[in-house]
C-alpha cells in the first residue's frame, strides 16, 4: 500500500501526467506516492495496477469484462475513440503519431491535459524478451501486429517527444526494465519528485535543442506531401492509399532528426516528394 500521509507538493512544482501501461514494472508504481502526479492515465487493464488514476483510455476492442466496474468509475473519466481520436489528428493523426494506445493516449494527455511532464511506466512496448509481456501475463501486444503505422517505435515515439517539447513539455519513462522502445531520457520517481517547473522546461527546451532541423523539416514536409491524413481515425479502411515504403522513410527521417541512425538496411528513398513540396 502506498503511504497514508502525502506531503505537500511545492507551488514551484511542475504539471505531471503519469502515463500507466500494463508492462511487468507497472507495479513498481503501486509503492508510489500519489505526489508528484497530478494527473493518472491509465491505459486498457492498466486501472489495476493502483485505486487513484483519473482517466481511463482504452482500444474500440477492449472487453466490457475487463472494464472497470460502477464503484471504481465514480469521480473519474473513462475515454474512448470520440475524444482520442480528434486529439490524436490535433497532431497529424493516426498514420503519423502511431496507432497504438501507449501513443494514442499520450497525444491525448498532451491535448487535454496540457501537462510540463509526461511521464511513463509500463509502456515500454518491448516483447522481445522471455517472460510475461504483461504485469497480468500474457496479452495482446498492438506493436507486434502488421501494422502500417508501427513499423519504427522508435520514430514514433520520437516524433512525440519532439511535439511535446514544442508545447513545453518533457516525455520522460520511469521504467527500470533494461529494453525499451522509447527514446525518452530515464528518470528515476524519487529525482522526478524534486523538479520545479524550470527543470521541466530546461529539458523540454534541450530536446529541441538537440534536433536536427533540416531532417525534421524534411519529416514534416513528406507528412504533409504524402497527405495520409483520415479523421475518421480508421486509416485501415484506407490501406490502398498508403505506401508502407514512404512510411518507412519517414521513420528514418524522424529518427536523422533525433541524431538516430535506423539499423535496418538503407531504403530507396524518394527525394521528389520533400523537394517539390519544399518549393512550394
Amino acid at each position: 500500500m502506498r503511504p497514508s500521509t502525502e506531503p505537500m507538493r511545492p507551488a514551484s512544482a511542475p504539471k505531471i501526467v503519469f502515463i500507466l501501461g500494463s508492462a511487468p514494472d507497472a507495479v513498481r508504481s503501486r509503492e508510489w506516492q500519489r505526489a508528484p502526479f497530478d494527473a493518472i492515465v491509465a491505459i486498457n487493464n492498466a486501472w489495476r495496477v493502483r485505486d487513484d488514476w483519473n482517466y481511463l483510455l482504452h482500444a474500440g476492442d477492449f472487453p466490457q469484462s475487463a472494464m472497470p466496474g460502477p464503484e471504481l468509475a465514480v469521480g473519474r473519466k473513462i475515454h474512448t475513440a470520440s475524444e482520442y481520436v480528434p486529439a490524436q489528428n490535433a497532431y497529424g493523426g493516426f498514420v503519423y503519431a502511431g496507432a497504438t494506445m501507449s501513443l494514442t493516449s499520450a497525444y491525448w494527455a498532451l491535448h487535454a491535459l496540457k501537462p510540463d511532464v509526461l511521464a511513463f511506466l509500463g509502456c515500454d512496448m518491448n516483447y522481445d524478451q522471455a517472460g510475461p509481456t504483461h504485469f497480468y501475463g500474457y496479452g495482446n501486444a498492438d506493436p507486434l501486429r502488421p501494422d502500417v503505422t508501427l513499423q519504427s517505435l522508435e520514430a514514433k515515439t520520437g516524433r512525440l517527444m519532439i511535439s511535446a517539447a514544442r508545447q513545453g513539455c518533457i516525455c520522460v519513462n520511469l521504467s527500470h526494465l533494461d529494453a525499451s522502445r522509447l527514446v525518452f531520457p530515464r528518470v528515476d520517481i524519487e529525482e522526478l519528485a524534486e523538479w520545479s517547473s524550470s527543470d521541466a522546461q530546461l529539458r523540454a527546451g534541450r530536446v529541441l535543442q538537440q534536433v536536427d532541423e533540416t531532417e525534421l523539416q524534411r519529416a514534416e514536409i513528406r507528412e504533409r506531401t504524402l497527405g495520409y491524413y483520415f479523421p475518421s481515425g480508421e486509416y485501415w479502411l484506407f490501406l490502398d492509399q498508403i505506401d508502407g515504403r514512404e512510411l518507412r522513410c519517414l521513420d528514418n527521417l524522424w529518427l536523422a532528426a533525433l541524431g538516430r541512425k535506423e539499423t535496418t538496411p538503407a531504403l530507396e528513398c524518394s527525394e521528389t516528394v520533400w523537394k517539390i513540396a519544399a518549393a512550394r
